[in-house]
């Protein structure tokens, strides 16, 4: 074939060249792969668009077609995606070792639209990474073990498991709590054993708390997910002890005491733990008459019927203290017991009811009252003897056994006991019951529950509303125990304390971004007018968090901005990077941006995190082709939203001027100018004038004129910026009959 090239100019010139056109037989061999199979490797977190491998088929000689690739099989999910022109293969989305470790796929070669294709087998392997700390199964788990277990006893398996392979799978087994001098734990099985014998252990209980990690590089424990196993060991008592008594062999009676009288208290120990060491009392024999009844859990020996001396002045109990234990163990005492002789007149005590009171937290030998007491016998059967009677706190008094003045033997608390009834009695006969009520003093503070409070509060809450009830409890009574509540501290006027409740409520509005927390203390105070003791109180801590709500707009810097970007740049130039900032915190404070009107050809896009606002097609200033963004200038509104819920958003504007490059020619309103003068025009008349336009804008379209050839004779002048052409000299027809100029725009 031969081709000719010609130009357009006003003096058209051409060339021609000769191209040969060789007609190749066509085939239908295939692309060959250069090896039949491939392996590549690479990490699981290897992020996207990462490379995996490169596969290559070649063409047969003299083909003239281009090989593509495709992958024709083993991934349905699209993990995966192979340049068709090269054979890269690439990752496509993100991988799991633990979902899927390695992939067959299944390479095709096409040599341009030919049926005929080869296949070749990519191997992919995901190689592990430690991305999965181990995980216990259960939280917590309860173990009863004899405490007569000896040491090397496995009592206990820790297990977990951990999603990776390999050495990042592999678990090591580890005590977090301080107990390596009793137990020990398998670090490779997580068999807990006992180090040494608990037998003479006091503690009962132990708490172990197991973590697991891995051998990875770096390793991954379970307390990164602040998880451990927590394993209870209970250690169950043995009954080996046998109750004791403690308790004296030897007690009287007086042979006229009443039905139901205590006797004497049987008490016996026993240092076993639990069901071990619960002891119960009773009579074995002695008491064959069944004149005393035995309380076979406080051990109160009282009697059953009425007594005479004179037909049995003595008896001997056999007396059994069993525990609770499996199997039980016993113990017995032979207890002697006194029938005492009477007069035939017994003492009568002055009043059968004696009442009085007395402070608490006197020293002991205060005097509580004197009981008095008269027998109408004479000699040594009127002499009387003062006692108190065995009965409940009657311990914590004392009487003088001649004068029968009643004092304390301890220092009273009323808040543990506040009246004592105690029967008195003289020696040998009458008895007389005394009421004694502990006056109340103001010897504790009020408590709270707790010495810190920390709570956590919406910043929209209404004022007035109630956010915390205090509460402190005051053992004493009346008004010693009434407790009132205030508080100290500045609280920025905005919290108030109910004094009869304890009920804290907000007294304004809350606003986080103006104070995110307070913390003050609070006081109970009781209400003791006592002359002798003053008021106590006592403090707690407050701490209250503010939590933030979605309450304020992000807010740009300016509310529009200008900006330029020269026309031609490649897309994802950027241009400018607006930013807003949002006063909240966490996702209400967090700022997305995006454009909102403006951009309805996708000119322009944003990243939409950092506010960069980039081109999105190639920028023309001129309007010169029908695919490209035409306009000089573009007006965008910008949106700034927040992530809280509802969101929140603002808006800004913004101007992008885009600026002209020298990328036009000028071009001439004609290519060619046909004039035709007189040849006796005279010298200095206007001839034509020639016109051309640039469509760039500024001194880019600045215009020159200038004649380059065909005015050899300088016959014309050229105007070089109106392009106004003139005649210089006189024109002959018979001379020159026709001019040629070429004129250049420049």
């Amino acid at each position: 074939l031969t081709v000719s090239a010609r130009d357009g100019g006003g003096l058209s010139a051409a060339t021609n060249a000769s191209v040969t056109v060789h007609i190749l037989q066509t085939t239908l061999a295939p692309a060959i792969f250069e090896r039949y199979q491939y392996a590549f490797s690479l990490p699981e977190d290897a992020p996207e668009d990462s490379l995996v491998g490169t596969v290559k088929a070649r063409e047969p000689p003299d083909s003239l077609e281009v090989v593509s690739y495709r992958i024709s099989s083993g991934d349905p999910q699209g993990r995966f995606c192979i340049d068709s022109q090269f054979g890269i293969i690439r990752i496509k989305k993100e991988l799991d070792h633990e979902t899927q470790s390695a992939f067959v796929l299944t390479i095709q070669s096409q040599l341009g639209k030919s049926p005929v294709y080869s296949s070749a087998q990519v191997n992919i392997s995901v190689i592990d990474v430690n991305d999965n700390p181990p995980v216990f199964l259960t939280g917590s788990s309860k173990v009863i073990i004899p405490c007569t277990q000896p040491p090397g006893t496995a009592i206990y398996i820790a297990h977990a498991e951990d999603k990776d392979s390999s050495l990042n799978g592999a678990i090591k087994y580890s005590l977090a709590s301080n107990q390596s001098d009793t137990f020990s734990i398998d670090p490779s099985l997580g068999v807990v054993s006992l180090t040494r014998t608990v037998f003479e252990d006091k503690q009962l209980e132990y708490t172990l708390h197991i973590a697991a990690e891995d051998h990875g590089s770096p390793p991954l424990s379970s307390l990164l997910l602040r998880d451990s196993l927590t394993a209870k060991i209970v250690i169950l008592d043995i009954n080996d002890n046998i109750p004791s008594f403690v308790s004296s062999p030897l007690c009287y009676v007086m042979e006229n005491a009443e039905v139901g009288l205590l006797v004497h208290r049987i008490t016996a120990k026993d240092p076993d733990e639990g069901r071990n060491g619960h002891v119960t009392y009773h009579i074995v024999s002695g008491n064959e008459n069944g004149s005393f009844i035995l309380d076979k859990i406080t051990g109160l020996l009282s009697t059953a019927q009425p007594l005479d001396r004179e037909v049995q002045e003595h008896y001997s109990l056999t007396v059994m203290a069993l525990d609770d234990g499996s199997p039980a163990l016993s113990t017995t005492q032979v207890l002697a017991i006194l029938v005492l002789d009477v007069n035939d007149v017994r003492p009568i005590f002055l009043q059968e009811l004696y009442e009085t009171a007395v402070y608490e937290n006197q020293d002991p030998g205060e005097l509580v009252i004197r009981v008095e007491a008269v027998d109408g016998d004479t000699g040594h059967h009127s002499l009387l003897q003062y006692e108190i009677l065995p009965g409940p706190g009657y311990e914590k008094f004392r009487i003088n056994s001649d004068s029968g003045e009643l004092v304390t033997a301890v220092s009273l608390d009323r808040e543990t006991q506040e009246v004592f009834s105690i029967k008195g009695s003289p020696s040998r006969s009458s008895t007389a019951l005394l009421y004694i009520t502990v006056l109340d003093e103001n010897d504790h503070s009020p408590l709270f529950e707790t010495n810190q409070y920390h709570i956590s509060v919406r910043e929209d809450l209404e004022e007035g509303t109630a956010i915390l009830d205090l509460f402190a409890s005051d053992e004493d009574d009346g008004p010693n125990g009434e407790v009132m509540y205030s508080l100290i501290d500045d609280t920025f006027g905005a919290f108030a304390i109910d004094s009869v409740t304890g009920s804290i409520v907000t007294t304004k509005v809350l606003d986080r971004e103006t104070k995110s927390h307070y913390t003050f203390r609070a006081v109970a105070s009781d209400c003791s007018i006592h002359f002798l003791r003053s008021a106590t109180a006592t403090l707690c801590g407050v701490t209250v968090l503010i939590q933030d709500v979605n309450d304020n707009l992000p807010i740009f810097e300016q509310s529009s901005y200008k900006a330029s970007v020269w026309e031609g740049q490649t897309p994802t130039t950027d241009i400018i990077q607006i930013f807003a900032t949002d006063l909240d915190s966490g996702l209400n404070g967090e700022t997305e941006y995006s454009i909102v009107s403006g951009n309805e050809n996708g000119t322009f896009l944003i990243d939409s995190a950092r506010g960069t606002l980039a081109t999105n097609t190639i920028l023309n200033h001129e309007n010169t082709s029908s695919y490209r963004e035409t306009a000089a200038s573009h007006h965008l509104v910008l949106l700034a939203s927040d992530r809280g819920k509802p969101s929140l958003n603002s808006t800004a504007t913004v101007l992008i001027t885009v600026l002209d490059v020298n990328d036009n020619p000028p071009v001439f309103s004609s290519p060619e100018y046909h004039i035709h003068i007189k040849e006796s025009i005279p010298v200095g008349s206007h001839v034509t004038e020639v016109s051309a336009d640039d469509l760039d804008a500024g001194t880019n379209a600045e215009i020159t004129y200038a004649i380059i050839s065909g005015n050899d004779k300088q016959c014309f002048r050229l105007d070089g910026k109106t392009g106004s052409v003139d005649l210089m000299k006189t024109l002959d027809y018979e001379d020159t009959m026709k001019f040629t100029l070429l004129i250049q725009a420049t």
